[in-house]
């Protein structure tokens, strides 16, 4: 079950320990959108998210959304805003999207991670890509109807697992 186990298991974006992103040798960061960086029932990211943005960024990381999103026009807006790259139409948990990201960045595996919400899609893609991975809470309850349906078998994986923060 490798696969579907995150590096580190933190409550929100905003509490993953950029420290801890640069001591572990990270130069980039990939963030999924949908309910890590802006909530599902929102247009914008909130304050806090851009904040640790701001922060990653002062710290040297580079920053790229990587989204299942097929909205573009949605992607590419909160892209702007953050003041980051995008990758959207991702197909996570296939690991193509991080790949191409790792690629337009020139960062390798190694000094790449990828933080999101999902078991099933950005914790998989991202272990299948061979970067590590951090799992956020969503940020909000709003979801896809199939991601609810994805959130019942999470909850069995994540039986046990203690986020940091919380």
């Amino acid at each position: 079950m490798a696969l579907l186990r995150a590096t580190r298991y933190v409550a929100s974006l905003p509490q993953v320990d950029i420290g801890w992103l640069l001591s572990e040798g990270v130069e980039l960061v990939l963030l999924d959108r949908d309910n890590t960086c802006v909530p599902r029932d929102a247009r914008t990211a909130p304050a806090a998210v851009a904040a640790w943005l701001d922060a990653a960024r002062a710290a040297g990381l580079e920053l790229c959304l990587v989204s299942n999103n097929f909205h573009t026009s949605q992607v590419s807006r909160s892209a702007r805003e953050l003041g980051v790259d995008f990758v959207d139409h991702a197909m996570k948990p296939l690991p193509l999207a991080l790949r191409r990201a790792m690629r337009l960045h020139g960062a390798t595996a190694e000094k790449t991670v990828m933080i999101g919400d999902q078991v099933f899609t950005d914790v998989a893609a991202g272990n299948l890509a061979g970067v590590r991975t951090v799992l956020v809470r969503p940020q909000s309850r709003s979801d896809l109807w199939y991601t609810h349906v994805f959130r019942v078998f999470e909850r069995l994986a994540l039986a046990g697992v203690t986020f940091d923060g919380e």
